[in-house]
């Protein structure tokens, strides 16, 4: 057994003994509401041999065992395992919910509970949708909170958007910031405003490939005198070349005139007559890099709207550059908000370490832009005013309070400033509360949630298709890849998992992919766009790539 089949065993047994327990704590408390505040189990949820009835306390308990405590609970494990292994098919399984409380903790960061690697050769299918009353929640008025949630549902359908449809958004957002030139040495990652043109021909003269001799003509050939002069790099002047004459020259040396190929050092032996004889036969052209072999002199070498790399500086040097004309890098400002952050040493007092203010600088510079000061706020409704009107830069890019919770201080903060709010809400897990917001020409704002990886999902989603804008590069195309394993998604918005590359050309959804999480997408070779309700084992899916 290999390692990777040990690991898959060891996850299936978890599930399964996890179920297991959640079904028999669970079991006992689904169905309706009893007039005496108790939850009566549906008739399909009870165990065999058991009557039950409201209890003083609210809760529906037993009213009479028929036979012995042992063998009830015998026959009420019994009916829980069944239910287990019925449910327990798909490969790898998400909730269509964010988080999911189970006695106060989260489960596996949103991976279904009961969801089991198939085994090896049998059929994969897609994990059923975790019924609600199957959690171990207690006295939840179902009704209730499912009247709650068509309200918020309704208040927020005006502003949510797809998440094709936000990315596109942000991406015709704003148009191409100015050029300015800088220097080859300052243009690394900067983007092309012009084309690159040739200034030259490359190579501008016949250069020799190789160390060796310059032949004219077919052999044997006559060598100069000892002490002639060998045609060097970097010297130009060599004598011409007469028929049947030789001469020593080195790798990138000008040819002389008349020669007409290279003989290669290893090819070649000097006789005691000092005659130059070649081991091989001798083609016109051999081992000569002709002028313009690579460009001629007006050719494009590379069209504007390329990030410029190492190679393209090389190549910009090599055809005569000093400097580049480039897009001017977007400026962007990062404020993190939240009186819960911590900036150094260990979490502790209900406070947490932020995890944001470190990622986003890198983050940002990899997309294009060029990070300023990172500010932290707090949960400070003036202070997020204040520094919102106050900066200067192409791209505030906030952290949390993007949500209506009492502290989040985005929304309002933006209509205080006469904000134009382009994109409110997002379609997408994690990450769904983000925003695109106008404050004025060219001065935008990106609203990123607090959770780490749902900030991760409002960069890909809005702020890296807006950078592109600003920089003058079109919308990227994603990869595409197969999964190795089906992936369970939300009922109806596009999820975004971590995914690595199984070696295989395939791609397997990782765990820890919460949207507080990070340990995941540190493992990730990208973050796989999975579409509403899920999709299934080798099927193609779109798979972003990471900076």
């Amino acid at each position: 057994m290999t390692d990777a089949d040990a690991h898959a065993d060891a996850d299936s047994a978890l599930d399964r003994a996890t179920e297991e327990a959640l079904a028999l704590f669970a079991e006992p408390r689904r169905g309706t509401r009893s007039d005496a505040g108790g939850r009566l189990p549906d008739d399909a949820a009870r165990a065999p041999g058991l009557r039950y009835g409201p209890e003083p306390g609210g809760r529906a308990e037993p009213e009479s065992v028929r036979g012995s405590q042992a063998q009830a609970h015998a026959q009420a494990q019994a009916h829980a395992q069944a239910q287990a292994r019925a449910r327990a098919q798909a490969p790898f399984a998400y909730f269509p919910f964010d988080e999911i409380p189970v006695g106060g903790g989260v489960v596996d960061g949103g991976r279904a509970i009961g969801a089991t690697r198939a085994p090896s050769g049998s059929a994969q299918v897609p994990a059923p949708s975790p019924a609600r009353d199957g959690f171990p929640f207690i006295d939840v008025d179902v009704a209730k909170d499912e009247e709650r949630a068509r309200d918020m549902t309704a208040d927020d359908a005006h502003r949510t958007m797809s998440w094709p449809e936000a990315r596109a958004v942000a991406a015709a957002a704003a148009g191409v910031l100015p050029a300015e030139d800088r220097v080859l040495g300052d243009a690394l990652g900067h983007v092309l405003a012009e084309s690159l043109v040739a200034l030259t021909d490359l190579p501008s003269f016949d250069t020799s490939a190789m160390d060796g001799w310059a032949v004219s003509g077919p052999g044997p050939w006559k060598l100069p005198p000892p002490g002639a002069q060998d045609v060097l790099a970097g010297r130009p002047g060599a004598r011409p070349l007469r028929d049947g004459r030789a001469v020593r020259i080195a790798t990138g040396a000008p040819v002389p005139a008349g020669a007409t190929a290279v003989l290669r050092s290893e090819h070649g032996e000097v006789t005691v007559k000092g005659e130059l004889l070649a081991a091989r036969h001798v083609t016109p052209g051999q081992d000569i890099r002709p002028r313009g072999g690579e460009c001629r002199q007006g050719d494009e070498l590379v069209p504007a709207g390329k990030v410029v790399t190492p190679a393209l500086l090389g190549l910009a040097a090599a055809a005569g550059y000093d400097a580049l004309t480039v897009v001017r890098r977007p400026r962007v400002d990062v404020l993190v908000l939240g009186d819960e952050l911590l900036r150094e040493g260990l979490p502790e007092g209900g406070l947490i370490r932020d995890a944001l203010g470190p990622m986003l600088g890198p983050w940002l510079r990899g997309l294009g832009a060029e990070p300023g000061e990172t500010s932290f706020l707090g949960d400070d409704a003036d202070a997020l005013h204040e520094a919102l009107a106050a900066s200067t830069a192409d791209v505030v890019v906030t952290t949390g309070g993007t949500a209506s919770g009492p502290v989040d201080h985005v929304h309002p903060t933006l209509r205080r400033l006469g904000a134009e709010m382009l994109v409110d809400g997002v379609a997408v897990r994690p990450g769904h509360p983000m925003l695109l917001a106008r404050l004025g020409p060219g001065r935008h704002v990106v609203g990123l949630p607090g959770n780490p990886l749902a900030a991760v999902a409002g960069l890909l989603t809005l702020a890296e298709p807006l950078l592109r804008a600003l920089t003058g590069r079109g919308p990227a195309e994603p990869g595409r890849a197969v999964l190795a394993e089906a992936v369970a998604g939300h009922a109806r918005d596009t999820r975004l998992v971590p995914v690595a590359y199984d070696g295989a050309g395939r791609v397997r959804p990782l765990r820890f992919h919460g949207p507080a999480m990070l340990r995941g997408l540190v493992g990730a070779d990208g973050v796989a766009v999975v579409p509403g309700g899920g999709a299934g084992r080798l099927v193609e899916v779109p798979v972003l790539g990471l900076p």
